[in-house]
């Protein structure tokens, strides 16, 4: 899903403020209404609209309103898709830390006292 780094930019902008990260967290338990998404926040609705746009548009949450009720939920695909690409580094850094210290346990002089001497 994430292949475009336009999209991941966009994920990782949106999961940059605390504020939509306290949401993402919240809708990890389950659907919520933007009130109820509001109520731990200090910050008028329309400013959690503004935020829930900002999370919508990274495909991090979709909304649906009945009546006068929008309820939100998080899109776990786009969160099994971020979470990927971090994996995919990971595994990159510990295989380039393994060789490192391969190499460190190869050769244990301290190179610093080399340079002293």
């Amino acid at each position: 899903m994430l292949h475009q780094p336009a999209e991941l930019d966009l994920m990782f902008q949106a999961l940059a403020d605390p504020n939509r990260r306290h949401m993402v967290q919240r809708l990890c338990e389950g659907p919520a209404s933007v009130s109820e998404l509001a109520a731990p926040l200090q910050m008028t609705l329309s400013a959690v609209v503004q935020h829930l746009a900002v999370l919508e548009g990274a495909g991090l949450v979709r909304s649906q309103k009945i009546g006068r009720v929008r309820t939100c939920q998080l899109e776990t695909q786009a969160l099994r898709a971020a979470e990927r690409w971090i994996s995919e580094r990971r595994s990159l850094w510990e295989r380039r830390f393994d060789r490192l210290g391969a190499f460190l346990a190869e050769n244990p002089e301290d190179p610093l006292e080399k340079n002293s001497k």
